[in-house]
């Protein structure tokens, strides 16, 4: 994946977010059912790991590219809050098992054999009661310039999230489209899929969850 790391530093080697420096709307709409540490996927340049942190949450940043950890580290340092970063290939990186309390995923555009073996670690990484929330372009989006990759095989569907998380609990599940305008990337009308998802466990305040809206 050295060349991938190479496009994604280059990508980021500008002055400007290119994603912009403010949060991912659905994060945004869901982050107060996060608690305690969580860790963000494919970071990038920070503004989602930074706007969790600014909510008082722990959060652990992963991202193949140093420049772009770099630039979420300034963020940090901007908005007056703390972040831990790290430099690793999600086609490696192993997350410590019942670590997290929440994953974060947010235009995450991986591969099937990544995710084929990243996916399962996620799952034994969060802590029983941990909760998964992830935002992606959907296949829908394949044919649009408004952002996200040409290759369906890294565009999600319900039914790939569906396979890949089925140790947890479907909370919210939705696909569609909405307007997205994340830096000069993101622009636009988009096609997109949103899950949240939970690991078994006990002792959530009753009508915490989202339910899973039905077919």
């Amino acid at each position: 994946m050295a060349a991938m790391t190479s496009i994604w530093d280059q990508r980021y080697a500008v002055p400007d977010y290119i994603y912009g420096k403010e949060p991912n709307d659905f994060l945004v709409a869901q982050a107060h059912r996060l608690q305690g540490q969580v860790l963000s996927l494919a970071e990038g340049e920070g503004r989602n790991a930074v706007f969790l942190a600014t909510l008082g949450l722990s959060v652990h940043g992963v991202d193949s590219s140093a420049v772009g950890l770099a630039k979420a580290e300034a963020l940090a340092r901007d908005r007056g809050v703390v972040i831990r970063t790290e430099v690793a290939d999600l086609a490696e990186f192993v997350p410590a098992p019942e670590t997290y309390d929440g994953v974060v995923s947010i235009f995450a555009h991986l591969p099937k054999a990544i995710r084929d073996r990243l996916y399962p670690l996620v799952e034994k990484c969060l802590k029983p009661g941990g909760l998964l929330l992830l935002e992606a372009y959907s296949e829908d989006q394949q044919t649009r310039s408004t952002g996200g990759p040409k290759d369906v095989d890294r565009l999600m569907s319900p039914a790939k999230l569906l396979q890949a998380f089925p140790h947890l609990e479907p909370l919210h599940l939705w696909t569609g489209d909405r307007e997205v305008w994340e830096g000069t990337y993101h622009r636009g009308a988009s096609a997109v899929v949103q899950f949240i998802a939970r690991k078994p466990g006990e002792g959530e305040p009753e009508g915490f969850w989202l339910p899973l809206p039905s077919a």
